[in-house]
């Protein structure tokens, strides 16, 4: 019953929207009930046995302010589309006539009753579908005639929707065209049909004029149609078929013909249909009939025209159809075995008569499994794939959408750290430059040095036990650093022994303090040995000489230490470098690392003593000593070497 009702709304759809003149989406409640009394005409169209509504439902239209009338087809419709151009008031009443095609009993206080709030303005508050699903569709038990109903909904909008270029099929064609659309577009508004759809109608069409399908002019076609839209509505697929874009070549008859087929298979469930010899069950004579072969029922006419109907075989589950020899000079014979009776029927020729045989053996199978008619059945599968794929295709985006989000993170993040990298590299080359230059400076200074060294003896003496004294000076603060990268490498990971660390290299710090007094106690000196060596005799200055050759390989051999040294402090600063980033790191574990931190700064500078007096700059930098204490160790120095002579 659902798919019933969605099958109806569809052409309810049309008619209904064919009422919104202006586009609103809404329609005047005078098009939908009888109003003021008017009466408004609607010609139903009966077949030859002239059924229609019977007399209840004419006493019924009648109370309703309409006259109910037989009319027969073109006449019906032409009254209907005359009074279509009538003004509102007197418009085609389309929940009266709704019910007198679907032989649903009309309650027109129902319907003043369901839209009492909104008396003047069109149907809007309300809504007219819930008055439709529940006075008219959910009352439809089925015992209406399908093709009287679309013709009702087909007369209210055709003539505003079809196209006024001169067409090649007729208005009937495009009705069963327009009635083709409906059964074969999609579930959701408004309504259209997809290409998929369209190629299924349009093979079919070609197959019934027994022409060649153009694949190419509509693949062609397709691309065209989504560049642009998902879909194409009634009208313009009936444009397409009345153009004769995929029939040339064919006259108006075949395509109207093949038209008519397919309406048949689709629309009227006719799954075969044609002439064959009947035997009769009283006379026993063969008389020729038009057969037709529905999902449920055989029904055979005198001629083809359908008005003479001569009886029907009720077609289940229990039915049988079998071949039988050919007897009493008839050939190609079959039988048809049901419950109450059993029908002898004779082909044309042997092909037909195979063809029956399969048409009616299936649709007994179809109505043992339950199942629907192929056509139905495969429209279903058609949808159900379209569905599926529609899925995948959204779950596809999906995936990609995400896959687009997260490679846009990603360039972001690279992004952020190509950004630092940079940042780092600039700060790398800043630093080299500062460094190359500083190297550059000490080189002209220790070049200087050297020059003055050769120029005085003396000096150059002292400038030896000076560069001793740093070198010795520079390897325990080596060392002292290393012990202090240790301590706070172990701060890092344990606080507490952090700040235990904090005063051993406080206690370490004031040591060192000692034992560079001590050290510059001791450079005094060997300036006083230095002192006295210099006031010997002439007889002890050709020693001197001697000591001041070994003195200079001694040199040689301290410029290869301090090289060694220099390689030694870069190794140290990566050194450093690394400890420091371990430091920021404990900056944000460790709340109050930062006090901490700032403790420490003095341990990773290089010592320098606390007088204000000028220093010497050694290649290594400031020197810890001032000229004053140079010229003491000088002094004390020469007097151990007197000594020691």
């Amino acid at each position: 019953m659902v798919g019933l009702k969605e099958e109806l709304l569809k052409s309810i759809w049309h008619a209904f929207t064919a009422l919104d003149l202006d586009r609103s989406g809404k329609v005047s409640k005078s098009q939908l009930k009888a109003s003021g009394g008017r009466r408004a005409r609607w010609g139903v169209k009966g077949g030859n046995e002239g059924t229609g509504a019977d007399v209840g439902e004419g006493h019924e239209c009648q109370e309703a302010g309409l006259e109910y009338t037989h009319a027969a087809g073109k006449e019906a419709a032409a009254v209907a589309l005359m009074l279509n151009n009538e003004a509102p008031d007197g418009a085609p009443v389309l929940s009266h006539n709704l019910c007198t095609v679907l032989n649903v009993p009309h309650d027109p206080v129902a319907l003043e009753e369901h839209f009492r709030d909104d008396d003047e303005g069109p149907v809007s508050n309300q809504g007219y579908m819930p008055y439709l699903n529940k006075f008219i569709l959910e009352k439809v038990q089925g015992n209406f005639d399908k093709v009287e109903f679309n013709r009702m909904c087909w007369t209210l909008c055709a003539k505003k929707n079809l196209s006024k270029s001169p067409l090649l099929i007729s208005d009937e064609d495009a009705f069963k065209v327009w009635v083709i659309f409906n059964f074969l577009s999609e579930d959701k508004y408004p309504l259209i049909i997809v290409p998929e759809e369209i190629e299924y109608l349009l093979k079919k069409i070609t197959e019934a004029m027994g022409a060649g399908w153009q694949q190419e002019q509509f693949d062609h076609y397709k691309i065209a149609l989504n560049t642009s839209r998902e879909g194409i509505s009634a009208w313009e697929l009936i444009d397409l078929i009345g153009s004769g874009q995929f029939s040339k070549g064919m006259d108006r008859q075949t395509v109207s013909m093949a038209i008519n087929e397919v309406f048949n298979e689709l629309i009227l469930d006719v799954l075969k249909q044609g002439y064959m010899l009947k035997k009769g069950h009283k006379r026993k004579n063969w008389m020729e009939r038009w057969f037709v072969l529905k999902p449920n029922i055989i029904s055979y006419y005198v001629s083809e025209d359908l008005k003479d109907k001569k009886g029907d075989i009720i077609l289940d589950g229990n039915c049988c159809v079998e071949a039988l020899p050919d007897k009493d000079g008839k050939k190609c014979l079959f039988l048809i075995k049901c419950l109450d009776k059993t029908f002898e029927i004779s082909a044309s020729d042997k092909k037909k008569k195979q063809e029956w045989i399969q048409a009616i053996q299936s649709t007994v199978n179809l109505l043992r499994a339950g199942s629907p008619p192929p056509h139905k059945e495969a429209r279903q599968k058609r949808k159900e794939l379209r569905q599926k794929l529609l899925a995948e295709q959204e779950e596809l985006e999906r995936q990609m959408k995400e896959l687009q989000a997260a490679n846009e993170n990603k360039q972001k993040e690279l992004e952020t750290v190509r950004k630092q990298l940079e940042a780092a590299a600039a700060r790398a080359a800043e630093e080299e430059k500062k460094r190359l230059q500083t190297q550059v400076e000490l080189q002209d200074r220790f070049s200087l040095e050297l020059e003055r060294e050769k120029m005085v003896r003396q000096k150059m003496e002292e400038q030896v036990a000076q560069k001793s004294s740093e070198l010795e000076q520079y390897l325990q603060r080596v060392r002292e650093l290393e012990e202090m990268y240790k301590q706070l490498q172990e701060a890092l990971e344990d606080e507490k022994q952090a700040r235990q660390d904090e005063e051993t290299v406080r206690k370490l710090q004031a040591r060192l303090l000692e034992e560079e007094t001590a050290k510059r106690a001791e450079l005094e000196k060997w300036h006083l040995q230095q002192q006295q060596t210099i006031q010997m005799t002439e007889a002890e200055k050709q020693e001197l000489e001697n000591q001041r050759m070994m003195k200079e390989e001694a040199l040689q051999v301290a410029m290869q230490q301090l090289k060694q040294l220099e390689l030694e402090r870069k190794e140290a600063l990566e050194q450093y470098e690394e400890v420091k980033k371990k430091l920021e790191t404990a900056a944000n574990n460790t709340k109050s690392w930062k006090d901490k931190v700032a403790h420490h700064e003095g341990l990773i500078r290089l010592i320098e003593p606390g007088s204000k007096n000028p220093h010497l700059i050694t290649n290594w930098g400031p020197a810890a000593f001032t000229e004053a204490e140079l010229e003491e160790r000088e002094r004390s120095w020469k007097g151990k070497k007197a000594t020691s002579e």
